[in-house]
């Protein structure tokens, strides 16, 4: 558990340097499974979720080492397809290895998938995914076992978007025999550059960035190559610093944004006073002109208002004139960080998934953060502060 204190009421004025996205790395490194030659992450940030996936290759008996910004992963020699309780719980993302191990070995075990606690996660869609495309699955007390000897391309029409499901179809349908068709996929950019991934390794697929991707299995063929590929920016970490500046009327330079995958987050700034230009694919945002709150803002899927950034805007939202009410359709437990706003001080109302925050005089106090985007709120929450608050604590 760490503990930060926060010593706030300062405007956040500065240039950063935007990190590797985390959610598009995360699969990448899943996805070097399924090629024995060796495949090069520049940009990759070195955070623990990265370190995380990185001990689950090497624990499969695969090689990963870093070259300053740069992940470099062989995973010629592997051939075990257990991943153990105590590397797969520290992440949601363990659970991507389900399919590129079923594509790579034909088998998978995972003990069980970590992630934030910020409401129901199950897996029944990326099960369902396996056994449609010829895998036999089994899974007890969160525990995964899968099966797949001769896997066939399919048509899959997933019931709820899904980005992990529709990553996980992706990698496992690329060792199918013949072609794959998903249907209702997720169309974040995480999944784009996946797919744009493993086309550099090789794999044949069309339809990324629509709700229907068609992947051509290479069962029988030789096994991905190799390749270099840079991590885009994280679109999320930029939005994070561009609400930052918001609730503190703070001047940012951010370099390396992905300026084409925020134009929800960049029209919200907006609309509350904040400007912004391009330059050179840097963003510059003045916040000096911040002032009115959105009356309402509801998280979607891609290319909605991202659901990570729902406690960020929260937070901006009580430094605001007038009333903003947010209804958070993605992840029922989203909300909770409102409870920890309200020790100090925040005048918030919440009515199942509807939030509503107005302008509030907080003081300091001692937070507890339940998921790392509610960490990045809480932290946030303090910098417009001028008194120091007391010791806040991340789970």
């Amino acid at each position: 558990m760490g503990v930060y204190q926060i010593l706030g009421g300062r405007r956040l004025c500065g240039t950063v340097t935007v990190q590797g996205s985390k959610n598009a790395v995360l699969p990448m490194i899943a996805a070097a499974v399924l090629t024995k030659e060796e495949v090069v992450l520049e940009g990759c940030p070195k955070i623990s979720d990265v370190e995380d996936m990185a001990e689950i290759v090497r624990s499969l008996g695969g090689t990963v080492w870093w070259e300053r910004n740069a992940l470099h992963l062989n995973c010629e020699k592997i051939e075990k397809s257990r991943v153990e309780g105590a590397l797969s719980k520290r992440l949601r993302a363990s659970l991507l290895f389900l399919g590129s191990l079923l594509a790579r070995t034909g088998e998978a075990y995972l003990a069980g998938a970590g992630g934030c606690r910020i409401g129901k996660r199950p897996t029944d869609l990326h099960q369902r995914a396996m056994e449609l495309l010829g895998a036999e699955v089994f899974e007890e007390d969160g525990t995964i076992r899968a099966k797949a000897d001769h896997p066939k391309g399919a048509v899959l029409c997933f019931p709820k978007k899904s980005v992990g499901a529709t990553e996980n179809a992706v990698l496992f349908a690329v060792g199918a025999e013949g072609a794959t068709r998903l249907e209702h996929c997720a169309r974040e950019p995480e999944v784009v550059h996946l797919c744009r991934f493993l086309k550099a390794m090789g794999a044949e697929i069309t339809g990324e960035g629509t709700e229907q991707i068609t992947v051509y299995g290479r069962q029988g063929k030789r096994l991905l190559s190799g390749c270099r590929y840079r991590v885009p920016g994280d679109r999320i970490a930029a939005g994070t610093y561009l609400l930052m500046g918001a609730a503190t009327r703070g001047h940012l330079t951010l370099s390396g944004a992905p300026l084409d995958e925020m134009g929800a987050v960049l029209s919200l700034y907006q609309k509350i006073g904040g400007q912004y230009t391009r330059k050179s694919g840097t963003l510059v945002a003045d916040s000096k002109n911040v002032q009115h709150a959105v009356p309402y803002v509801e998280t979607e899927e891609y290319p909605g208002f991202p659901t990570d950034l729902q406690s960020l805007y929260l937070a901006a939202a009580m430094t605001l004139e007038g009333k903003s009410c947010i209804c958070e359709n993605v992840f029922e437990d989203r909300l909770r960080t409102a409870e920890e706003l309200q020790k100090m001080g925040g005048t918030l109302q919440i009515c199942g998934k509807w939030l509503t925050a107005e302008k509030s005089r907080l003081h300091g106090a001692e937070v507890v953060s339940q998921d790392l985007r509610a960490a990045r709120h809480s932290y946030r929450r303090r910098l417009p502060q001028k008194d120091f608050p007391q010791s806040g604590r991340q789970n």
